[in-house]
């Protein structure tokens, strides 16, 4: 028997050949055996794996490519800015700088409102201390001197007692007056400039004057809520200030009644309570620390006899309170409409987080919205 210098089997035996349906083995590395042999088959555990021994790696799948999308608008521009803010939710900048962007773009219309209605508080309240004469029985009291009777001072100090409050009703009638009607005229102005339109100090105040009076009402109830809640506690006021916030511009730019005004500002603020609260809150303070500052000047004449007599009562005297007056008006007249615009800006933007107004914003500026993303 002719030897085979494969793997066979025993010696004598020819290795029967494979069967016809056996599939052949890669020919690549393998030398072609002399006619006769047999290639050795490779180990069954060898068979799948790769010359260092791992297994081979998968075939790559196919890379996904999306479709097409159409491009969405920014959320940082939102649907646009065609007017003052963008028509988006709002966060605390946009809300300032809207209020101070809209007191720049119409400045003539709003320091012009604000100043005549400024000049219409300070002359009523001029007005008042004139006729109510507190400052005859604050001489009253310094010219007593320390020879007058505890029945004396008494009468005296509630003659000066009685007349401050009725100096303070009067300057509140006069604060709530030109409140009402800067805010109806601002709310008016800040309607159209929320849409980039023009608008004039005619048409503003042909708009905003049927709803005066009712704003007047409005502003009263209101009032008079937060002073009642005050007199109690602090925090019950802060109940009626947060949650009626929104009630006048809800009022002029709604044109329903008082009390359908009152329940939108509840419904607006309900569940943002904190968020509109400390908005207002901070706008308040700014406010007021800025009109501090500008008042200063003109009651440097107060300081002076203050600090300049420390033994003698103060009495203003009529000089010291026109001077008053006009930095009273001057300082209203700069940052009397900011309180009043970012409070108009923060109802817009409670209606664009709920109820989509950013929607029926840019359709009214001629702002086409995108369709909303396709549902997969």
């Amino acid at each position: 028997m002719t030897e085979t210098g494969g793997p066979s089997g025993p010696e004598g035996t020819e290795t029967p050949k494979p069967q016809a349906d056996t599939p052949a083995q890669p020919q690549a590395d393998t030398p072609t055996p002399p006619q006769g042999e047999v290639p050795p088959s490779p180990a069954p555990e060898q068979q799948w794996q790769s010359p260092s021994g791992a297994p081979p790696p998968p075939p790559p799948l196919p890379s996904y490519q999306p479709p097409p999308q159409q491009q969405y608008p920014n959320w940082k521009v939102g649907l646009g800015r065609p007017g003052v803010i963008p028509l988006r939710p709002l966060n605390l900048t946009d809300i300032l700088d809207g209020a101070v962007t809209a007191m720049r773009k119409y400045w003539r219309m709003v320091f012009g409102a604000a100043a005549v209605t400024a000049v219409f508080t300070a002359a009523l309240n001029l007005v008042g201390m004139l006729l109510v004469d507190t400052t005859g029985d604050l001489e009253k009291v310094r010219d007593l001197g320390p020879a007058a009777t505890d029945q004396e001072l008494m009468n005296q100090m509630l003659g000066i007692l009685g007349g401050s409050l009725a100096s303070s009703f009067i300057t509140l009638v006069a604060t709530l007056l030109g409140t009402t009607i800067l805010t109806g005229f601002l709310t008016v102005l800040m309607g159209r400039a929320v849409l980039g339109k023009p608008v004039t100090f005619k048409e503003a105040m042909k708009e905003a004057a049927p709803r005066l009076l009712p704003l007047l009402g409005l502003t009263v109830l209101y009032t008079l809520a937060i002073m009642v809640a005050a007199i109690f506690c602090l925090l019950p006021a802060i109940i009626p200030y947060t949650f009626w916030a929104l009630a006048s511009p809800a009022f002029i730019l709604e044109r329903g009644t008082v009390m359908e005004a009152f329940r939108r500002s509840v419904k607006l603020v309900s569940g943002m309570f904190w968020r509109v609260f400390g908005i207002l809150l901070l706008a308040t303070v700014i406010s007021s620390f800025l009109a501090s500052i500008i008042t200063i000047p003109f009651s440097f004449s107060a300081f002076l006899s203050i600090f300049g007599n420390l033994d003698q009562m103060y009495v203003p005297s009529t000089g010291d309170l026109i001077l008053q007056s006009v930095g009273t008006v001057i300082a209203q007249t700069i940052v009397g409409p900011f309180t009043a615009l970012v409070t108009v800006i923060l109802y817009i933007d409670q209606r664009m987080r709920r109820e989509g107004m950013d929607i029926e914003l840019a359709r009214a500026a001629g702002i086409t919205p995108p369709p909303p993303p396709q549902a997969w």
